[in-house]
């Protein structure tokens, strides 16, 4: 709630600092004193349109900062200030600040933190309810009745939202498998033609470089054949140079005992020789090796060219060829199994909407339950306050299924109708002023601590009414303080005014051209002497003042 709000430079407002507790606070003043001026400046706070008209004569820049007490950890507030990296430190009051230069700019502030307007307007709104002629928060949004309904019937709305979860989960595994198997059964004669073709080519891992090898080392013995042949003659016959150290290796043999040297030298015959049967023996193995085969060579090119070309068409490197068929022939075999697969999804789609819809159905009619006993409360409200031939109604209307949420199947809003036999309308369309801030205060008194923000503010709620209609506003705004709220009602209604657990009055003075409005806190006496004021008019009399507190008393 509230705790402090400071101004500076502000229309007439030169500088004015206030401090706020729980409990119900009035505002009074004469008409012009400047009461509208201290809602523009709290509205500025909140994040409403910066006009630079709100910038004081001659100041360059004005500046309205809004205490409240630290947002709980569990709250809609706390989170939208983690979701926006809003930083507060543990049990530290939550500033909200707004500057608008003379020129027209302006700058947000959380804290330390600059912000958006936007997103000061959205923490504000879950701050501060302002309730007046130009009210566009709180209970005139319809867009918040459905959650107001449902802490008002005490819902857990979390099991529908979870069963709607699982629902949607459910119809996008039916649908993304639809579109598989749709896909799938487009392509089934392409399938089936790529897996008959790759089968019979049967591509194996590795087989490209093998065949690539296989085809080089061919092509390069068709080139060195005629060496190869001239190199191996020297090899073969018995004029060849093995055979002639053969022969020459046998008679020194017989010779090597007559001289150590001739000993030396067969041992040199007899490792040239093993040399040259080395170099023969690797010689037969390369010409097998590089050995030119037409045949082979236009076998091996054939296989090499099918499993690049089919690489190409695929666009997959060779060695892919074997995992591609895997791939496609499973593709193909899902399509035979699609529809079993299909069938389970459309039985969970069934399980789940079915479990939704129960639920949705039990909310709904909690809501229209609950929807009986907000219009008989608000109806029971609305004699007193003057409003006895109006009529309220919570309208629970069901939406069309390709509507329905996380939130339930309704539509919730409220809606009134003025005068007997007038159509029901919504909130926002009724009558300005206040009327509707009394039919605002109704519903408020009638959903008590339901939801909404814990500052509430109604401005001039006693607009056109006085005597027992005034005393029934002013109880109603200090019964829903008292239940956990704060209320900062501006009243011309001294009734009303005497209902307050804190009066603030607001003044306008005035020294040569320099006019300036000043807000101060009434003490005791204070407020006999201002509830007397609103009593008696321009001259304050002792019988204004004996009725001042008469009321007084009565609080």
């Amino acid at each position: 709630m509230l705790t402090a709000l400071s101004i500076a430079n502000i229309v007439l407002i030169e500088r004015l600092d206030l401090e706020f507790a729980a409990g119900l606070g009035v505002l009074t003043g004469e008409t012009g004193a400047g009461k509208s001026i201290l809602l523009d400046a709290l509205g500025l706070a909140l994040g409403m349109r910066a006009d630079n008209a709100l910038v004081r004569q001659g100041a360059a820049q004005a500046q309205v900062t809004a205490s409240f007490a630290p947002p709980a950890a569990d709250t809609p507030l706390a989170a939208l200030l983690a979701a926006n990296d809003i930083a507060l430190d543990p049990g530290e009051p939550l500033l909200v600040r707004r500057t608008l230069k003379a020129d027209g700019g302006s700058r947000a502030f959380l804290g330390d933190q600059p912000c958006s307007a936007a997103l000061l307007r959205e923490v504000g709104g879950h701050l501060v309810e302002i309730h007046g002629q130009h009210d566009d928060r709180g209970l005139l949004v319809p867009a918040g009745h459905r959650a107001l309904l449902d802490a008002y019937a005490r819902a857990d709305t979390g099991a529908v939202a979870a069963k709607h979860a699982a629902w949607r989960t459910a119809e996008a595994r039916l649908a993304a498998a639809r579109a598989a198997l749709d896909e799938a059964t487009r392509d089934r004669e392409w399938l089936e033609h790529c897996v008959a073709e790759l089968r019979t080519l049967a591509p194996q891992p590795g087989e490209d470089a093998e065949l690539a090898a296989a085809r080089a080392a061919m092509q390069r013995g068709e080139k060195i054949a005629g060496d190869m042949g001239a190199i191996m003659e020297a090899f073969e016959g018995s004029d060849s140079g093995p055979a002639k150290l053969r022969g020459a290796a046998r008679r020194l043999d017989r010779l090597a005992g007559d001289h150590p040297l001739l000993a030396e030298a067969l041992a040199g015959l007899d490792r040239a020789i093993i040399e040259a049967d080395e170099a023969e023996t690797k010689l037969h193995e390369a010409a097998r090796a590089l050995e030119y085969d037409p045949d082979r060579l236009e076998t091996t090119e054939t296989r090499l060219f099918e499993l690049r070309a089919m690489a190409r068409k695929h666009n997959v490197q060779p060695d892919a060829l074997a995992a591609l068929t895997d791939d496609l022939a499973a593709r193909l075999d899902a399509i035979e199994g699609g529809s079993a697969g299909l069938a389970k999804l459309e039985a969970a789609v069934a399980e789940t909407a079915a479990a939704y819809t129960h639920a949705a159905s039990a909310l709904s009619d909690l809501r229209s339950k609950a929807a009986a006993r907000l219009d008989a409360a608000v109806a029971g409200e609305l004699v007193p306050l003057k409003l006895d031939a109006a009529r309220f109604q919570t309208l629970v209307e069901r939406l069309p299924a390709e509507r329905w949420g996380p939130e339930g199947i309704d539509r919730v809003e409220y809606l009134i109708s003025t005068n007997p036999g007038a159509p029901f309308a919504p909130l926002a369309k009724i009558a300005s002023g206040g009327e509707l801030s009394r039919f605002i205060l109704a519903l408020k008194v009638a959903l008590a601590e339901e939801g909404g923000a814990d500052t509430i503010i109604f401005d001039e709620i006693d607009r056109g009414v006085g005597g027992a209609v005034a005393s029934a506003i002013g109880e109603r705004l200090a019964r829903l303080a008292g239940a956990g709220k704060q209320l900062l009602a501006v009243t011309h209604s001294p009734q009303v005014a005497a209902k307050g657990a804190a009066h603030f009055v607001i003044a306008k003075s005035s020294e040569g051209v320099v006019t300036r409005t000043s807000v101060h806190a009434l003490d005791d006496a204070g407020r006999r002497e201002e509830i007397a004021r609103m009593l008696s008019g321009a001259e304050v009399t002792d019988e204004a003042r004996a009725q001042a507190e008469r009321l007084l008393e009565v609080v």
